[in-house]
């Protein structure tokens, strides 16, 4: 069972054993949401299922007269990309046939920036069998790996069936009374400018939750496109956190997806698991009661 990376080595010898085995494409792009299935359907391993960030990944609910998205109300999370319930979760793993007894293999092209989050969805419908494709789409035909433009036209449906919850889920509420305790540590994913209220392209308010560190989710990455080694994850971590209790840590970013990467090499680096605050800044910062702390 592979539950953080599995190298394209890995994946090719459990395609050859025909364990039962499902791949995902989570390839996206925020700024084209159209982007992501057009890489899909040009290049991806043979068999994979294309996971859409808005629509598989997201409950963005129903356009409202005032043009925005307004999740459903079982949405577990707020933010721009809320989190679909876990039942309704479950149906969508279950309309594209992945069942409970299978590993899930998740890929993009935008260094692990995208598919952590189903990563981690899965994680949180109690499925431990998921791993990251350390380093992607571009490690996998770099090691001789097949692809195909041919799409499955269907797949039979399974029931996958929901387990206990192995990921936690942070709110806003919890991340609010956390402010006040020395046990809660925020790790904001987001560029640096960002973080800081420099820029802010995407949310109407600028600047981050007071007290959050800042590790941009790249860092993770290393020049050959893969996370770094865990040693080296490792050190970096606890320096950033700076004798504070890693096990108290709670990651967030924009929208709860770019987020990932650094919970992933958390793991990665011995130092996990950790919680993840999916509404993120878009959520934290939609109640302008809440504090905002800039620079």
């Amino acid at each position: 069972m592979y539950t953080t990376l599995i190298t394209p080595e890995q994946l090719l010898a459990l395609q050859s054993a025909g364990q039962p085995l499902m791949v995902f494409d989570c390839s996206f792009d925020l700024m084209n949401p159209a982007a992501g299935e057009q890489q899909y359907r040009q290049a991806h391993i043979p068999g994979a299922v294309y996971a859409n960030l808005d629509s598989a990944l997201s409950d963005k609910g129903l356009v409202g007269a005032d043009g925005k998205h307004h999740p459903h109300a079982d949405a577990a999370s707020g933010g721009r990309h809320p989190l679909p319930s876990r039942e309704k979760f479950a149906v969508w793993l279950s309309s594209v046939g992945f069942a409970n007894g299978m590993q899930a293999v998740v890929y993009d092209r935008q260094g692990a920036n995208y598919c952590g989050r189903l990563w981690w969805m899965l994680k949180w419908a109690g499925h431990e069998a998921v791993a990251v494709l350390d380093g992607g789409l571009q490690a996998w035909q770099a090691a001789g790996g097949a692809v195909t433009d041919r799409v499955q036209a269907s797949h039979f449906q399974s029931n996958f069936a929901l387990g206990r919850a192995l990921r936690t889920l942070a709110t806003t509420q919890t991340v609010l009374a956390g402010l006040a305790s020395q046990a809660q540590t925020v790790v904001d994913a987001r560029a640096t400018p960002r973080y800081r209220g420099e820029v802010e392209p995407l949310d109407p308010v600028a600047g981050h939750i007071p007290g959050a560190l800042n590790r941009p989710f790249g860092q993770n990455i290393g020049a050959d496109g893969k996370f770094k080694p865990a040693a080296q994850l490792k050190a970096e971590f606890e320096q950033l956190l700076a004798g504070r209790d890693a096990a108290g840590v709670v990651h967030q970013c924009g929208s709860g997806v770019s987020a990932l990467p650094n919970l992933i090499a958390m793991e990665v680096a011995g130092l996990g698991p950790t919680a993840l605050y999916a509404g993120s800044w878009s959520e934290w910062c939609s109640d302008p009661a809440r504090p905002v702390e800039k620079a």
